[in-house]
């Protein structure tokens, strides 16, 4: 009777994700685990998750920081086919990869992530908005208390361990390669 329940319980929203069956085949979660996941989903009135949306559930799990502008670049990679809003499918998709996913598949994800005007390279300008919003998100009261340039200084870092040609950019080669050392 509980499947039965479920069943109807997916049939009856007005975004109807894909068969569970189907769900199931291209993630890495059980038919449980994507009725347990939809109904935490299924709060969302039409079915699909708004950028504003998104950022007031994101906020909740960093209260002492500005989660914002980090939660617009995720917003932005789990948004796949860039229409504004997150579907259920976009969602499993995304947690499946992040969760279950192969180390390539995880490395790919972050890159799309970083990779901010999705134009295959992760400039030091992309990377440096990425970490101010890191350092956003994590308020101020971290410690030891971080100073001023920290995010350009972690840029600099990252560049020197992953653009192996040094031309300014890193390719997702460049990045996968260096995250696997």
């Amino acid at each position: 009777a509980d499947t039965v329940e479920d069943e109807m319980e997916m049939a009856t929203v007005r975004h109807r994700p894909e068969a569970l069956e189907l769900l199931e085949a291209q993630s890495k979660f059980t038919k449980k685990e994507l009725q347990i996941l939809y109904r935490g989903f299924k709060n969302c009135p039409s079915g699909v998750v708004n950028e504003e949306t998104f950022k007031e559930i994101y906020s909740q799990f960093f209260p002492q920081g500005d989660s914002t502008t980090y939660a617009h670049f995720l917003f932005n990679a789990f948004d796949t086919d860039h229409n504004g809003s997150v579907s259920f499918e976009d969602f499993v998709t995304g947690l499946s990869i992040l969760l279950r996913g192969t180390v390539q598949e995880k490395l790919n994800w972050a890159f799309n992530l970083y990779d901010i005007n999705k134009d295959g390279y992760i400039t030091k300008e992309e990377m440096l908005d990425i970490m101010k919003a890191i350092y956003d998100m994590m308020g101020k009261c971290t410690y030891p208390v971080l100073k001023e340039d920290a995010p350009r200084q972690h840029v600099e870092t990252f560049f020197q361990k992953m653009d192996k040609n040094k031309d300014g950019v890193v390719t997702i080669d460049e990045f996968i390669e260096s995250c696997q050392k």
